[in-house]
């Protein structure tokens, strides 16, 4: 990997952890008075999802373990939407 891949890619990466955290709410508990809590768990969930969409896609677009991708990947999507629902008070079990 070459140097301007990887400064791409770690911009990449910045600007994905910055959209998920402004669409987390970062700046809610700043202007409410409130605690970071949940909203570093609502960064969380949506790390966990992203990480599945990306397997999801790396598992369309490689030949080689194609289903191990998509099983990690729908698994993490999985988690991502019961950690959605716990959070929410709407347990599904």
């Amino acid at each position: 990997m070459s140097t301007a891949t990887k400064v791409i890619t770690s911009v990449k990466y910045a600007y994905l952890i910055g959209f998920l955290a402004l669409l987390s709410g970062i700046f809610y508990p700043f202007i409410q008075g409130g605690t970071l809590d949940y909203t570093v768990l609502g960064v969380t969930i949506l790390f966990v999802g992203l990480a599945g969409t990306i397997l999801v896609y790396k598992a369309a677009t490689s030949e080689k373990r194609r289903g191990i991708y998509i099983g990690i990947g729908f698994g993490l999507i999985a988690i991502s939407l019961t950690y959605v629902l716990q959070f929410t008070g709407r347990s599904i079990f």
